[in-house]
Order: C-alpha cells, then sequence, then structure tokens
C-alpha cells in the first residue's frame, strides 16, 4: 500500500468549480463530488430546501501527495474563509488500481 493524503473540503456549492481547478492545477487527477451537502458549522446551519444551489455545501473528496499538499491547502484557504468551509487533510493509504 501507498501512503497518501486523504484530503476533504467541505464549501459553498458555487465554490466548487474553483476547488475542482485547484485540484487539477497542483496535479491531483482525480477526485468525487457530492452536491447539495447539508449540515451545520460556524456559520450555521446549511440548508437545501431551496431549488438553487447558492445555500448549499458541496463535497469533495480526493488524495494527494505529501508534495502536493501544501499547495493544495494553500490555494484553497482563500476560498474558506470568504466562503466558509473545511479543508480536512489526514494520512492514509491506497491501492490504486
Amino acid at each position: 500500500m501507498e501512503a497518501i493524503k486523504k484530503i476533504e473540503i467541505v464549501t459553498n456549492s458555487l465554490e466548487i468549480t474553483k476547488v475542482i481547478e485547484i485540484l487539477e492545477k497542483v496535479g491531483v487527477s482525480g477526485y468525487t463530488v457530492i452536491e447539495d451537502v447539508t449540515g451545520k458549522g460556524d456559520r450555521g446551519k446549511v440548508f437545501n430546501d431551496l431549488e438553487t444551489h447558492v445555500l448549499t455545501n458541496g463535497y469533495v473528496i480526493s488524495v494527494c501527495t505529501h508534495e502536493q499538499e501544501q499547495k493544495l491547502v494553500t490555494a484553497i484557504e482563500p476560498i474558506l474563509k470568504k466562503f466558509g468551509g473545511v479543508c480536512i487533510v489526514s494520512d492514509a493509504k491506497w491501492i490504486a488500481h
């Protein structure tokens, strides 16, 4: 098994495109996006009861190398500060096909 960093990002749905652009810019080749994520954070509850995605969050999960981690976190931090959200980085191992 190979040691990797697991990246989990939750932020405003409208910013998910920018998050994906950042992932690709730092060389992360794959990711999974879950739309319309609800929950509660420092900025209050996030509901999914409107027809628009403006007030919902999206969830992105991916993996990267240790070298990519800091570039990724540095690039995503301004989005999280402006629109809210979290970026969780944890140690993981994987077997790629």
